[in-house]
Order: C-alpha cells, then sequence, then structure tokens
C-alpha cells in the first residue's frame, strides 16, 4: 500500500504543482490570454474524464501494470512538451497528454488486485489520503521550485516523477496474482449507468464535486495574483501563506467532522460546508487587506477540505455494494468535468470582466449547488442496488 499510495501521489503533486504558478508564469507565454491560460490550466481534466473509464476498462483485459506503465509513459511526455513550450499551446498540448496518462482507475482496481476484501476499503482510504498529501505539497513545492526555473523547470521536475513512478511499478509494486478480474469497489459497469444517472441522491452529490472543482480553478486564476497585489509576497514566496492556510484548514474541518457525527447532522454541516465556501469566495475577491485576504484563504481551503473528503464517502454509502464501482466512476468524472469547465469558463470571464467576473461567477454555481442540496439529506442508501443485476 505504500507504494501504491507513492505512485498515486508522484502523479498527482506533478498536476497540482501546476495550479498555483500557470496564472502567474503563463502569461509571458506567446499568444497567452486569461482565456487560453484557463483552458491550460483545466484542459487536463477533459482528456482525464474522457480516458479514466475507458482505461479502466482495458487494464482490466490486459492487465494493470502494462496501463499504468503507459499512462505514465504519456503522463511524462505531456510534462516534456510543456517544458519545452514556448507558446501558450504548447502548454495546453502538454497539459491535455499530461491528462490523458490517465491512471487513476487502473491504480484502485491494482489496489484490489492486491489485498483481501476485508483490507480493501483501508487500503483505498490510505491511497485516498495520498491525494491529500501531495495536494498540499504542491501547493508548497511549486512556488519554490518555480522560483528557482521557472515554469519549464516545474514541468520537468513533474517528467521526472512520472518516471520514479514508472521504477515504483516495476521494483516496488507486486504482481497481482490475478487477471481480468472486476471489483464492486472500483471499475464501472456499464449495466448499471442508467440507474446512477437516473439517482437523486447521486445526482447531487455529482454536481457537488463538479462545482467543487470548478470553484477550485476558477478562483486560483485570482488568488495567485491577489497574494502578489493584496499581501505583498513574491511569487517565490507564495507558500509561506499556502502552507499555514492548508495545515490550519484542519482546526475548522475537524469541529465540523465532530458536529456531523452528533445526532446525525451530516446534512447540517454539508450546508454549512457549501456556505463556508460561498462566504470564503466572496472575501477573496474582495479582500483589500492582506489579513482579510488571508482569512479569506484559510475559510477557503476548510470547505474544500472538508468537500473533498466527504463527498466520495457519501457516494459509496449511498449506493449497494454492487453499484458501487460505477456510481465512483461517473462521480470522478464529473470531477475532472468540473476541472476543465472551471479553467475555460473562468478564464473566459477573467479575461472579459476581470476578478469581479470569476467572483460572481463562483457565487453563482455554489448558490446553485446549496439550492440542489437543500431539498432532502445527501447522506445515505439511495435504493440504487435495487437496479443491479
Amino acid at each position: 500500500m505504500a507504494s501504491l499510495a507513492l505512485l498515486y501521489n508522484v502523479r498527482m503533486l506533478g498536476l497540482f504543482m501546476v495550479l498555483p504558478l500557470l496564472a502567474l508564469y503563463a502569461v509571458d507565454f506567446a499568444g497567452a490570454t486569461p482565456t487560453l491560460i484557463g483552458v491550460a490550466l483545466g484542459v487536463y481534466g477533459l482528456t482525464q474524464a474522457s480516458l479514466q473509464i475507458p482505461l479502466g476498462w482495458l487494464s482490466d483485459r490486459i492487465g494493470r501494470k502494462p496501463v499504468i506503465i503507459g499512462g505514465l509513459l504519456v503522463f511524462a511526455a505531456g510534462s516534456v512538451v510543456a517544458a519545452l513550450a514556448e507558446s501558450i499551446q504548447g502548454i495546453i498540448l502538454g497539459r491535455a497528454l499530461q491528462g490523458a496518462g490517465a491512471i487513476a482507475s487502473s491504480v484502485m482496481a491494482l489496489v484490489a488486485d492486491l489485498t483481501s476484501r476485508e483490507q480493501r476499503t483501508k487500503a483505498m482510504a490510505v491511497v485516498g489520503a495520498s491525494i491529500g498529501l501531495a495536494f498540499a505539497l504542491a501547493l508548497v513545492l511549486g512556488p519554490l521550485i518555480a522560483g528557482m526555473g521557472g515554469l519549464e523547470a516545474v514541468f520537468g521536475v513533474t517528467a521526472a516523477l512520472a518516471l520514479l513512478g514508472i521504477v515504483v511499478v516495476l521494483w516496488q509494486v507486486p504482481d497481482p496474482p490475478r487477471s481480468g478480474v472486476t471489483y464492486t469497489e472500483v471499475g464501472t459497469r456499464p449495466r448499471l449507468f442508467r440507474a446512477s444517472l437516473r439517482n437523486g441522491t447521486l445526482l447531487r452529490l455529482d454536481i457537488g464535486i463538479f462545482v467543487l472543482h470548478f470553484v477550485l480553478m476558477a478562483s486560483f486564476q485570482i488568488v495567485p495574483g491577489a497574494l502578489e497585489s493584496v499581501v505583498g509576497l513574491a511569487r517565490e514566496h507564495h507558500w509561506q501563506i499556502y502552507l499555514p492556510a492548508v495545515v490550519l484548514s484542519v482546526l475548522g474541518i475537524l469541529p465540523m467532522m465532530r458536529l456531523a457525527e452528533r445526532g446525525g447532522r451530516h446534512h447540517l454541516v454539508f450546508l454549512v460546508a457549501i456556505a463556508v465556501l460561498m462566504v470564503a469566495l466572496a472575501l477573496l475577491g474582495l479582500a483589500a487587506t492582506p489579513w482579510l485576504f488571508c482569512v479569506a484563504l484559510w475559510l477557503f481551503f476548510v470547505g474544500f477540505n472538508y468537500m473533498e473528503a466527504v463527498l466520495p464517502s457519501l457516494v459509496s454509502k449511498a449506493v449497494a455494494p454492487e453499484a458501487k464501482g460505477t456510481a465512483l466512476g461517473i462521480f470522478s468524472t464529473a470531477q475532472f468535468l468540473g476541472i476543465f469547465a472551471g479553467g475555460a469558463a473562468g478564464g473566459w470571464v477573467l479575461q472579459h470582466y476581470g476578478v469581479v467576473g470569476i467572483t460572481e461567477l463562483c457565487l453563482l454555481v455554489i448558490a446553485v449547488w446549496m439550492l440542489v442540496a437543500l431539498p432532502a439529506p445527501v447522506h445515505g442508501e439511495s435504493g440504487l442496488g435495487e437496479a443491479a443485476p
């Protein structure tokens, strides 16, 4: 599990490191506009969403390791293309190739191959936790590496991390004892697609993860610039704000989780977390003083990290075991589509309507999420299992 968590971590680290950087550094590339920078930021989500399910099916047929190694090679190639790019179009191409190395479903299937049913949930939680760690590390390492060698250095390190991942697959990850086996916890079953898409509980959660990553990508087109203009911090030192904001977000998340568990208040805390995000996004767009902006960024990470942890868990609890893999596959696709939509739409709005436009856009989609989440609890059995064969 340590080797698989490391594999997932190094790949996600490479993807996340660009998040706090692209809006600042890409403006120096030929042809750069806010719209195209936004596309470059989010395009990996589009290719990831398109290929993660097909590559998961392919791994059922030809084996996990070949698909994972092939995906890492594509990811490394995309990183090299982006590192050598002299125009924003070159960065977009590189980012699209990075996303095309969509190995998430294959890695989770390999986790299932290598663990017993009793230990599988725990193992997947370990791998999932590595994503949160990668996100926190990326916000620190990205600005540091870019400060030493620019955006090309970040993409170069990303390519090296992908090659390190291949080494981990070949020499650290055991060979699975079986192949061509599917599991209820992972993988998408075509016969359950319609039932999943027609289920109200799952649709609300899919909308939630879409909006969550939409606002992440849109807001991070203005956050790095605000750290320079509002906080007055040089771009290579932005990690000094990101690190404490992410770490201290635990102080806000733990009380929310404790409240949710007391008396079954999951739905109430869920709505509170959405409200926290709304307040944070409003303050990020309007803050005129350094301390207020830092508080807003902390609130954003409180709401974002809470939802990032809770939403997948709610999907798992909302379906019968035989439908879990399909529900989570659709959920992940919605997440990646949110990444692309947030990057592209955010860039276009920033170009035409500025920071205020981005703020209004984020508040609008969060308000829609609040309305969708209000009518019924988001926690509990959905009954989808009744439709399962």
